[in-house]
């Protein structure tokens, strides 16, 4: 069976990559890589010894997308592609919504004219906004307060209104809090173009020498320790979730499904800092900076609902996210560009 994957040249999308071929699936990918590099391909056919199509191509390109599905028996679409940046998406809200909504449009188009109506979608916590309460469950109130996280929630309600006028849809959305880590080859991980916004590569950045200090925003927090507490989760465990997300809906005749990914529980920023001191043996000097707006102090996943319709749950542990991180790091110290 060929699955499209949008975006599966990127950070979440390339282990997910590995995770399906090992399950068995063909894949193609398609990645205008703005913000990836094809090298992780290169390096996923080396982890896997399996082929793969690859198309550089927007997913607003109409006519590219056709010529795909034109040339592949595309069964579902795993769909990653879209910007990311919570501070860019500020900064220019109308290229978020030309990318990340438009460009999904586009896509749901294209599957419905070939009869694919198989997708995973790849949308975020972000859509929760300030969460109203702890752990967060899928009930809990959506309330985006970013570009970012508005887009994200567009396209749900997009993919809910198709499910809505066609039930031959099946449709899975994936909220996931905080991806860190790396695969264990070493080979592939994250990448980001510019100054990172997440803070493991920050603290990779850090304990590399590249910076000389991390900055932590508040912590004065009602925390353990001040700072604020996410959840953290291990790429490769949330990789695994889409293909037993995609499984899920390949058995079902008409479904829409909308589950939480993370492991259940907070970790504050300074904890995460000094698990990693401790596996990596390299010291990540810090300086504590005010609060920023929207930041919220406690934010974790109740992920219940995934661990008993999906069959899965988060696996690995915080030093197996910082272990495999700063292995990662070690073997491709300038990223994908320069090995």
């Amino acid at each position: 069976m060929t699955i499209l994957v949008t975006g599966g040249a990127g950070y979440i999308g390339s282990h997910t990559c590995i995770e399906l071929i090992n399950g068995g699936f063909d894949i193609v990918v398609v990645d205008n890589l703005c913000n990836s590099f094809k090298e992780s391909i290169l390096r996923v056919e080396k982890i896997t010894g399996a082929t793969i199509p690859f198309y550089e191509l927007d997913i607003q390109n109409n006519k590219g997308l056709k010529k795909i599905f034109e040339s592949h028996d595309i069964k579902a679409v795993l769909h990653f592609a879209g910007l990311k940046s919570v501070s860019e998406s500020v900064s220019n809200p109308d290229k978020y919504h030309s990318n990340n909504v438009v460009g999904s449009e586009n896509l749901f188009q294209v599957m419905s004219k070939f009869k694919c109506k198989n997708i995973i979608f790849s949308s975020s916590a972000t859509v929760y906004g300030i969460p109203k309460y702890v752990p967060i469950d899928e009930r809990s109130p959506l309330d985006a307060i970013n570009p970012y996280g508005e887009t994200k929630l567009m396209v749900e309600n997009i993919l809910c209104n198709l499910y809505a006028n066609d039930k031959t849809w099946n449709i899975a959305m994936l909220r996931y809090f905080n991806p860190v880590g790396a695969h264990d080859s070493g080979l592939i991980g994250e990448d980001p173009n510019g100054t990172p916004n997440n803070l493991m590569p920050l603290i990779m950045r850090t304990a590399s020498g590249k910076d000389p200090k991390i900055k932590i925003y508040g912590d004065d927090y009602e925390t353990e320790d001040g700072s604020g507490v996410r959840d953290y989760i291990h790429v490769v465990d949330l990789a695994k979730a889409h293909v037993k997300a995609l499984r899920f809906i390949l058995e079902e005749e008409s479904r829409i499904l909308v589950v939480n990914l993370g492991t259940g529980h907070g970790v504050s920023v300074l904890k995460l800092i000094n698990i990693f001191q401790s596996v990596s043996g390299k010291l990540v000097p810090f300086e504590i900076a005010e609060r920023r707006e929207g930041d919220v102090a406690i934010s974790y996943a109740n992920p219940t609902l995934a661990n008993k319709i999906l069959d899965w749950r988060a696996e690995k542990s915080l030093e197996k996210m910082c272990e495999d991180a700063w292995r990662w790091q070690c073997m491709n110290p300038n990223g994908y560009q320069e090995n």
